[in-house]
Formats: C-alpha cells, structure tokens, sequence
C-alpha cells in the first residue's frame, strides 16, 4: 500500500493544506493519505494556537467526505516535539510493508538537512516535494548533503506540482483576530467550528 503523511499543525486545517494532500495523492497515486497534526513542531516551539483536541476535531470535519484520509494521532499521543524520524520509526514497525510518502513544501528544501536524521526519513520514506505555482522551484540539491545523488534524482522524478493558493494558517489566524471573515479559506465545516467555539479571537 502507497501512504502519504502530511504533518503540520493544521492550526487551523485550510483549503490549501487540502489542496495539496489531493495534489500529492493524485501525482504519487497514493492509496490514503495520513494527516499528522504535530504535538510541538521542533521549529515552532511555542506550539499551536489551538489546543489538540480542538486540532483534531477540525481536521476531522475537514477530511470528513474523502474515504481515503485518516488522521494519524502518533505525534499528538507521544507528547513533546514532535520529529519526522521518530514518527517513521512507530509507523514503519506497524507497517512494514507500506509504501512511505513524506509530503514537503519546495521551501522546507532548504532546511531539511537540518532536522533530526535526514538520512534515515529518506531511506524509510519518498519526500513527496510540492512547488506550487507562482513560487521559487524546489532546489533538490540541498539534498545531496544527506542523499546519494541517485536518491535525490529519485526524490526530484516524485516532485508535485500545485495550482498558486497563497493561504496560511498564521494569516487566517490574524484575520480572525481581527474581526474578518476568513470562511473562504476554510473547507465550511471548519468555518463554523472556529466561530462556534471562539477560537483565535480575544475571547477564545
């Protein structure tokens, strides 16, 4: 089976974030795709906005039509700074015969040799590298420093292309904050959950 992770804080889950799990399961021709809410990302130490279960429950709402998405809880149920490696690991023990994608934007590129064992998420899983429309092109040789350069050519062979949809978690965020409407940069029941629940308003 060909699965494809997706982590992020999805602080909230947006129409982007979707766009580009149907873009890489479409290039890649994955079976499902696992969205990864991370409990603390390694570079965003101050941690999400909202809290795990209000994280969860939107992604929920967000994936709710498409039968091949899950969320995978692994990151959120260990606790703590969330690393890719660590993740793989659990998830290659439980599945040892699946397939692994590791779905990336074209400017996490340059930071990838820096994370925790880059060498070993490229042996255990195929970065799916997403450039989007408008955007600098992904510079596959920041990986040569972790990667043979056959891997990397494999790696560049999988990269996705993604129709331009500048939306941000931080900017909707603020948007919201400031008293406008953000609904048409979130999948409608999201919408309605952030409003019902005050989230990231002065009162939430």
């Amino acid at each position: 089976m060909r699965l494809g992770l997706f982590g992020g804080s999805f602080d909230p889950v947006h129409l982007g974030h979707l766009e580009l799990a149907r873009s890489c399961q479409r290039a890649a021709g994955l079976d499902e795709v696992w969205f990864l809410p991370a409990a603390t990302q390694p570079f965003k130490q101050r941690g999400p906005v909202a809290n795990d279960a209000e994280r969860l429950a939107m992604l929920q709402l967000a994936i709710a039509g498409e039968p091949t998405w899950r969320i995978c809880r692994a990151e959120i149920d260990r606790g703590g700074v969330s690393y890719t490696v660590d993740t793989l690991r659990t998830l290659h023990a439980a599945q040892p015969d699946a397939e692994w994608h590791f779905m990336m934007g074209a400017d996490a590129l340059h930071d990838f040799p820096s994370w925790r064992e880059p060498e070993e998420i490229c042996r255990m899983a195929t970065p799916l590298v997403v450039a989007r429309a408008g955007e600098p092109a992904p510079d596959f040789d920041a990986l040569l420093s972790v990667c043979s350069p056959a891997r990397v050519k494999e790696i560049r062979r999988a990269q996705v292309t993604m129709r331009e949809m500048p939306i941000a978690s931080s900017a909707i965020r603020a948007m919201i904050a400031a008293g406008e409407d953000a609904s048409e940069l979130l999948p409608p029941p999201v919408w309605q959950y952030i409003e019902s629940h005050a989230l990231y308003t002065a009162a939430g």
